[in-house]
């Protein structure tokens, strides 16, 4: 049996990419569906020895990234940017100015030179490498935004629900929900289900294999169960093309908002106003520039590096006083000590994805927040980082032990490839080798399946090489059984030819004629190989019945025999002497064809006793050449005359054009033997030399020359007389 298709498609392929392959049974093998993950090494988490410290200008936070379900094209993690720390500066602190509210009772000089010292301490966010990562980072998580709107909700084994019941849990989010808040729901339905949906495609094809075993090619068409799942999906997908086009155009919106709250923080640095409700405009612009969301990422760099440029020149005029940076740092050693604690917390979270994936939103919130006093810094920070190192550790670990694993699994894989390409080499000379192989194979396909997937980079290649295999054996075996086939074909109708011929003869009453027929027939039967298996017994029972009833029939009548012999005699010797009694009349035609009449009737009358079969022909013959010694017919006209009247006994025969054309070839080859001859003599006769001797001898080879001739041209008249009688 062979499986279709096995087209050039792997079953991991999305059921909505399915449609484009259908052959190979063979194409019925599919490709399989192996889920890949990206490495560490293309996808780290955050590097903490490379991340920023709270020197730089809160930008010590990596971009939100997680190993996750990919909806729309593939299913395979997402790419992590790692954050790179730059060189920490001495006593420099790169973070947003959230300084503090100056007193009013301080002195002119006192202001003057703490602001001086503020902008001695600050260095402006103006670094292309450390923006630019930045906005990476905001920009890689664009695709994960929609995540944030996810309600937290029970835990769901979709591998325990049936494929209907999949689908009716993505009609029910796809219909009744915004389509930002059911991106996770909707990837693991999707993996149940293809998973579940390839299981049931191998279960019929299976069974498919099991019913038909000589089956050219098995084709798996979509249920409607798998229908309903593309037309949601399809849905979900267009739904989903709509809100993403939306965020871009909230993002333009977003753009101008931003470029609105420079034109204000422009306006506040050169407004005149007091200290205090400058300060107050100055932090309702900050939260106004947090709020506003983000932006395309053509923007983003230059954007940012704008609002820093105004910060900065914001605290070079109104040189917030230290006791509010103070309380302002104290608020945020708070928030960064919460944090600390959150992240250490997520060092027992069970998953390793989820673990990351919070830790991200972390270092979201560390990034927001404002600087900590110089003496609890480092400690924090490292604090921090720690928590970080080991969840980054954890999922390191993770992705080898899944790299060790889809290694492992490249071996076994390798391992099946051989044993195919083993089969694959084996000489398959009848049915019962290519049956033998053929189980082989799909015993290793079965292995292959319980096998899970190899390095993302080999797996396409190892799949492909099997595949090849399996391909090249079902097309050799296809090919095979075509042949048998066609061959088979050819056996049924030659055997049924046979049952024709059969049929012919059975009613025959020429005994010995019909019994060679059938013998021969039979032995023809035996040299013609096997038919098709419905038709086998039905034309040998055909076969059959024809010969048993001649055989019975022949039994029958050989069991009278003497009587019929006896009646036979009496009849032949009636009608010589009716032959002996004929007198002609005028027309000699009509005298002609009586004689004719005459011969017909005695090639009618059967079988007469054996002793008396010699006496009774020759007496016949003497009385019919008598009769035509009288009429003055030549011997050639009689030859002919003959030779006519025997083939119109043999007309009626069963097996006359077998007759005929054995005899058709027969004088074809006696008259070429002739021609040949009278050739030669020809020839030899410009031989001869002249002399009384010669022209003796050249006198004989001329009559038996022109004897010949004339033999010639009766037998041209014999063979046109027999395609006349063909035509």
């Amino acid at each position: 049996m062979e499986t279709k298709n096995l087209n050039n498609q792997n079953p991991d392929e999305k059921i909505e990419n399915q449609e484009e392959n259908t052959t190979k049974k063979q194409e019925a093998i599919t490709k399989e569906p192996e889920n890949q993950i990206d490495s560490p090494e293309t996808a780290e988490a955050i590097q903490m020895e490379e991340m920023p410290s709270e020197d730089t200008t809160n930008t010590e936070t990596t971009t939100e990234t997680e190993a996750e379900i990919e909806i729309v094209n593939e299913i395979s993690p997402e790419e992590i940017i790692e954050s790179i720390e730059p060189q920490k500066e001495d006593k420099a602190v790169i973070e947003d100015k959230v300084a503090d509210e100056p007193a009013t009772d301080l002195a002119a000089d006192e202001l003057v030179e703490e602001a001086n010292q503020e902008k001695n301490e600050v260095v402006p966010v103006s670094s292309d490498e450390e923006t630019h990562e930045e906005h990476e980072e905001d920009h890689e998580e664009d695709d994960d935004h929609e995540e944030d709107h996810e309600e937290e909700t029970e835990t769901i084994d979709y591998d325990s629900l049936s494929r209907d019941a999949l689908v009716d849990m993505l009609e029910e989010l796809v219909n009744n929900n915004e389509v930002n808040t059911i991106k996770k729901k909707v990837a693991l339905i999707k993996v149940a289900f293809l998973k579940q949906n390839k299981e049931e495609q191998e279960k019929r094809l299976e069974t498919q294999l099991s019913e038909d075993e000589d089956a050219e090619e098995v084709e798996v068409t979509k249920d409607e169960v798998e229908i309903r799942f593309n037309a949601a999906f399809g849905i979900y997908k267009e739904k989903r093309t709509a809100w993403i086009a939306q965020q871009e155009e909230l993002k333009i919106e977003n753009l101008n908002k931003k470029k609105l709250i420079l034109e204000e923080l422009k306006a506040l640095i050169e407004s005149e106003e007091s200290l205090k409700k400058t300060y107050d405009e100055f932090r309702n612009l900050q939260e106004k520039w947090k709020e506003a969301g983000m932006v395309p990422k053509a923007e983003a760099n230059n954007l940012w590096q704008n609002y820093h440029f105004l910060v900065e020149k914001f605290f070079d005029k109104v040189k917030i006083n230290r006791e509010l940076r103070d309380l302002d740092m104290k608020k945020n050693l708070e928030s960064k000590i919460e944090l600390c604690e959150k992240a250490e917390e997520l060092i027992l979270e069970n998953s390793v994805i989820k673990s990351f994936k919070q830790l991200q939103l972390l270092h979201n919130q560390w990034k927001e927040i404002g600087p900590v006093p110089d003496d609890k810094k480092d400690e924090l920070w490292d604090r921090f980082r720690n928590a970080t190192d080991q969840i980054n550790q954890r999922r390191r670990d993770h992705y080898n032990q899944l790299k060790e694993e889809q290694t492992k699994n490249l071996a076994a894989k390798t391992v099946l490839c051989e044993k195919a390409e083993e089969v694959l080499a084996r000489e398959n000379e009848n049915i019962k080798d290519w049956n033998e192989n053929t189980q082989q194979i799909s015993e290793l396909l079965k292995v292959w399946k319980t096998i899970g997937p190899a390095p993302r980079v080999q797996n396409d290649e190892i799949w492909d090489r099997f595949k090849n295999s399996m391909d090249t054996f079902f097309a050799g075996k296809k090919e095979f059984f075509k042949e048998i086939k066609d061959e088979q074909q050819n056996n049924f109708n030659l055997k049924l030819d046979l049952c024709t011929q059969a049929e012919s003869i059975k009613d025959s009453s020429d005994w010995k004629q019909a019994t060679n027929d059938l013998i021969n027939l039979q032995k023809e039967w035996k040299k013609i190989g096997p038919v098709p298996r419905k038709h086998s017994d039905k034309i040998w029972k055909r076969f059959r019945a024809a010969c048993d009833e001649f055989f019975k029939r022949k039994a029958d009548f050989f069991g009278n025999i003497k009587q019929h012999e006896a009646d036979n005699q009496k009849q032949k010797e009636d009608l010589i002497q009716k032959v002996k009694d004929f007198s002609f009349g005028k027309d000699k035609n009509a005298n002609l064809e009586t004689l004719k009449e005459f011969q017909r009737e005695w090639m009618e009358i059967g079988h007469v006793p054996f002793k008396e079969k010699d006496r009774l022909q020759n007496e016949f013959r003497n009385a019919i050449n008598s009769h035509f010694d009288q009429l003055k017919i030549n011997r050639a006209e009689m030859q002919t005359m003959n030779f006519k009247q025997r083939f119109e006994g043999v007309k009626e025969k069963p097996n006359a054009n077998r007759i005929i054309n054995n005899e058709l070839n027969f004088l074809h080859n006696k008259r070429k033997k002739l021609e040949d001859d009278v050739k030669l003599w020809e020839n030899n006769l410009g031989f001869l030399a002249s002399s009384k001797k010669a022209d003796l001898l050249k006198l004989e080879f001329e009559k038996k020359i022109d004897k010949v001739k004339e033999e010639i041209k009766l037998i041209t008249e014999k063979i046109k007389f027999l395609e006349r009688e063909t035509e």
